[in-house]
């Protein structure tokens, strides 16, 4: 379901204003209405359209404003809880510097969606998992296994690592998540927001993991050493005589 959301949030967030049906609506109405319509609009929508009509809404909503894009979502999931995910993922597609604060907002306005949440804005900034979990875990302290869980189906690698932990007596959300993040960081995965991509990321990145001192390459070209008192060495080597 999570996978489908997120899926639809990318489709119809790489509209156009032409191509969206609610942009000139909310285009006619000021900044400080636009959060509120933009949640009556999608409270009014057929049940069988209305995840369309949410991704649409807010594509829309936050193209005019992208600085409210917390506020908005946050409205919407307030007056239809159900769309809260779509309504995240929707604007973290467009605005995924601020996914922490939509995450919350979210959170914050439909405690009930907490873990589709999670997993939505997860799934589409994996790479900063913790710090949106973390976020949603202050304003839904008694939602740590919904939130663990959708960290958990957003990140595949996380989850037998975050089992280990709630096994071992850790609850809390933070404690859980640092438990587990050698495994992420041993699968590519950091704590640092992901830049926006060309497509939904919905995996870990490979990339290589150096744990020793700083790399130096190989020189293309002879160059001084200091053993003590100086000298080149030739690109042949020492002449050493034999023993």
């Amino acid at each position: 379901m999570a996978v489908t959301l997120v899926a639809a949030a990318k489709m119809y967030a790489s509209d156009t204003p032409a191509t969206n049906p609610f942009f000139g609506t909310l285009s006619a109405v000021s900044a400080a209405k636009l959060p509120a319509t933009a949640a009556e609009l999608v409270s009014q929508a057929d049940s069988k359209t209305r995840m369309e009509t949410t991704a649409n809404v807010v594509k829309a909503a936050v193209g005019l404003n992208p600085a409210a894009a917390a506020t908005i979502v946050g409205t919407i999931a307030k007056s239809t809880p159900g769309m809260a995910s779509v309504a995240a993922a929707t604007a973290v597609v467009l605005v995924p510097d601020q996914a922490v604060a939509i995450a919350r907002a979210a959170a914050t306005a439909a405690p009930s969606e907490v873990g589709k949440i999670v997993e939505a804005v997860c799934r589409v900034v994996p790479n900063n998992y913790k710090a949106v979990a973390d976020a949603v875990a202050l304003v839904a302290p008694g939602a740590g296994k919904e939130i663990l869980a959708g960290v958990s189906a957003a990140i595949p690698a996380l989850q037998d690592s975050i089992n280990a932990a709630l096994a071992s007596g850790t609850l809390t959300v933070s404690d859980a998540l640092n438990m587990a993040s050698p495994t992420i960081a041993e699968s590519g995965f950091n704590n640092a927001l992901a830049p926006v991509l060309p497509a939904v990321q919905t995996g870990p990145a490979v990339v290589a993991v150096h744990t020793g001192p700083p790399f130096v390459p190989v020189p293309s070209s002879p160059v001084n050493l200091d053993p003590g008192n100086g000298g080149q060495v030739p690109t042949g080597g020492q002449n050493y005589s034999n023993p």
